[in-house]
């Protein structure tokens, strides 16, 4: 029988809570490759990553600033140019997100099979899937 998961695993006072879990959300990983050769303007960024809002675009770099892993840079010209960089903290993603596209070449037809069988069951069932 599995041990009871515990209450405690993850508690707000861990210093595992302040994680960046944010470096797997959709477009962190994105960033960290766009600034991969050196820095980059906002609209530069935007080209590759068209489906990003300018707001979410903003709420990203902001959060990877705020921990650290990018740097903004204001120019004093008119009008005025802001470039973001990678830190050093920033690069060391680097490792994680290789992996993770590695792990993602070698599943995605496993993993689009299984999106699309679950999509198959989930129409013919009566009100779709219920979640417990």
């Amino acid at each position: 029988m599995k041990e009871p998961l515990d209450p405690e695993m993850f508690d707000p006072a861990c210093p595992s809570s302040a994680m960046p879990i944010r470096i797997g959300d959709k477009w962190t990983a994105m960033v960290v490759v766009c600034l991969e050769e050196g820095p980059r303007r906002f609209s530069e960024l935007r080209v590759p990553m068209r489906g990003v809002t300018p707001k979410v675009l903003t709420q990203t770099l902001r959060a990877l600033e705020r921990d650290g892993m990018v740097t903004r840079t204001v120019y004093p010209e008119i009008p005025p140019r802001v470039e973001y960089e990678l830190t050093e903290l920033g690069r060391s993603l680097f490792g994680p997100i290789a992996a993770c596209r590695a792990w993602a070449a070698a599943h995605l037809e496993d993993l689009m099979r299984a999106r699309e069988e679950y999509d198959e069951i989930t129409a013919e069932s009566p009100g779709g899937a219920q979640l417990a």
